[in-house]
């Protein structure tokens, strides 16, 4: 984390990324146990965490980003103990569905990461007009 107010949106943008990397690493995880007997998929909480911080701050992005508790933005792994398993072995992976996040989240995390680049960017050019 940068620790300048000014990089607040950066450091939110940062907190995502990890995040989102966190649950990349997870749904590999459900990937590489699709045949273990009564393993049970884990992902993690994040998205309501980042909400629910966003909402609570402003109308505007950049109120609303500047009181943002970058400690309370942390992602929570969890077991999903679903008891509806439609495999007779226990496990509850899909392999279908753990593919589709997988790919979905790998685009989030490639726009978080577009996201920075373009605000250091922006950084940059102030920097270079001073």
């Amino acid at each position: 984390m940068i620790g300048s107010s000014m990089y607040n949106y950066i450091n939110v943008l940062n907190k995502a990324a990890n995040a989102t990397e966190l649950r990349n690493s997870l749904l590999v995880n459900n990937l590489s146990n699709v045949s273990t007997p009564d393993f049970k998929r884990s992902d993690i909480y994040f998205e309501n965490y980042l909400k629910e911080e966003l909402t609570a701050r402003g109308q505007s992005m950049d109120h609303a980003v500047a009181g943002v508790d970058l400690g309370r933005l942390n992602a929570k792994v969890y077991v999903d103990q679903s008891e509806l398993s439609y495999r007779l072995d226990g496990n509850n992976v899909d392999i279908d569905v753990e593919e589709s996040y997988l790919a979905r989240n790998q685009i989030r995390y490639l726009t978080l990461l577009d996201s920075m680049t373009q605000e250091f960017s922006r950084i940059k050019m102030v920097l270079n007009r001073s």
